[in-house]
């Protein structure tokens, strides 16, 4: 009788054994996993409830897109909340940066280097990306040298730069941009295509593969644990699948109709009888946002600063007692954050083809809950990019998916507001039982 009682007993321990062995062999992180799983499950709810319109390539490639601003800035705010602060001002910059470049090569280029000027985007670009970091610079030299808190620096920049560009055009609409700057905010110009998508995916293949191994050398070098050759393989075969299945949506995803025939019409090219076939690819925001986490992670994994930052996080009264010039750190996270909020600036006015006085309210909220549901603890000193970018991916896709089913607004920001706080309290349960 006993035997037969423990039978199940044993065959549940040797199963959760197995899958215990396979997470440590693999080493992946079990909270991300979760978080992926979240994802997924949304969006087969969203897809149920919309007819299957959900998980389609228009939408999945529609969603990369609204993805990338708020992507870009939850990687500069994973390394604010990292060292124990916090930036409410992200989308009031992205607004009034977005103004200045908007005026700069709508009013005031044509007048000095004529319209459609190849250089006009480049001329808006740069002043965007200096301007933003002068904001970062001027914030992060009052929280870090006069004291002020960063709550109520950047509470108070929330309501100066979204005040400033009212103040910039008397509340008009500037319209429209530049063609060349457009590009960056996607569309079927503004991507890059089948061919050159299937060239991005292969050489990301390649990085992955070439970091698994890289990996594997430095554990021999330094006498680290290996993992399993097959854990190795497992790692690369899943990453390269996953990499090359999202090319393949993208490429399923073709010009409109009208587009096409205009296109081919102006190139000489034959339209078949069913009509013409032409992949978007990778939209260029989409390239700007993986270009930025590339970097990103370097900087926060590869770089004595980054090893600063989340030394800074961990024990800033450590931190500052071996040496580390803790102010200096903490005003070169906010330029960075400022420089961030400039690049999403041009991807969302570029999207919009004009700057409005509302484009990036309430953007703060996206950006700083894409980074608490990535796993950056507010208690700082932990947090990844890769983590903020799968929350900047689900929080656009609670937003897709509510506005694919026709939710009004107010329950939109409900919804996004309780997952916030549902995201906090689940880290806060993790950490207590990791700890």
């Amino acid at each position: 009788m006993s035997n037969t009682a423990t039978t199940p007993d044993k065959a549940r321990a040797s199963e959760l054994g197995a899958v215990a062995k396979f997470f440590k062999a693999t080493e992946l992180d079990t909270r991300m996993l979760g978080m992926i799983g979240a994802m997924l499950l949304i969006w087969l709810i969203f897809n149920i409830l919309s007819g299957g319109l959900f998980l389609t390539p228009r939408n999945l490639w529609n969603l990369s897109v609204q993805t990338a601003s708020v992507g870009v800035m939850a990687t500069g705010m994973v390394l604010i909340i990292v060292t124990r602060h916090i930036d409410l001002s992200v989308g009031s910059i992205l607004g009034f940066v977005g103004m200045i470049m908007a005026v700069t090569q709508v009013e005031i280029l044509p007048k000095i280097i004529g319209f459609d000027s190849p250089v006009t985007w480049i001329i808006a670009l740069s002043l965007g990306i200096l301007l933003g970091a002068a904001i970062g610079a001027f914030h992060g030299y009052v929280i870090a040298y006069l004291g002020v808190p960063a709550f109520i620096v950047t509470l108070g920049g929330l309501l100066v730069w979204r005040g400033a560009a009212w103040w910039v055009t008397s509340g008009r609409t500037v319209a429209p941009m530049d063609e060349h700057f457009r590009l960056m905010g996607g569309g079927p110009f503004g991507s890059i295509g089948a061919t050159a998508s299937w060239i991005v995916g292969i050489l990301l293949c390649i990085g992955i593969i070439a970091a698994i191994v890289n990996t594997r050398r430095q554990r021999l070098r330094f006498n680290f644990p290996l993992r399993p050759m097959w854990a190795e393989i497992f790692l690369a075969v899943v990453g390269c699948a996953v990499t090359l299945g999202i090319i393949a949506v993208f490429n399923a995803y073709p010009w409109p109709a009208k587009t096409a025939a205009d296109y081919a019409l102006a190139n000489n090219i034959p339209v078949p009888e069913g009509g013409l076939f032409i992949a978007h690819g990778i939209a260029i925001p989409v390239i700007i946002l993986l270009v930025v986490a590339l970097v990103m992670t370097f900087i926060s994994n590869r770089t004595r600063f980054g090893r600063y930052v989340y030394a800074i996080g961990g024990n800033p009264e450590a931190a500052e007692l071996a040496g580390i010039n803790t102010r200096w750190i903490t005003m070169k996270i906010f330029i960075l954050m400022g420089v961030l909020c400039a690049i999403a600036a041009a991807i969302s006015t570029a999207r919009l083809n004009a700057a409005t006085n509302a484009q990036g309210t309430l953007d703060e909220l996206l950006v700083i809950a894409a980074a608490v549901i990535g796993g950056t603890s507010l208690a700082g000193g932990s947090g990844t990019i890769i983590g903020a970018m799968i929350g900047a991916l689900l929080m656009q896709s609670l937003q897709s998916g509510m506005i694919l089913l026709g939710v009004d607004t107010p329950l939109q920001n409900i919804v996004v507001g309780i997952v916030l706080v549902l995201a906090v309290w689940v880290d806060t349960i993790y950490r207590k039982r990791t700890a």
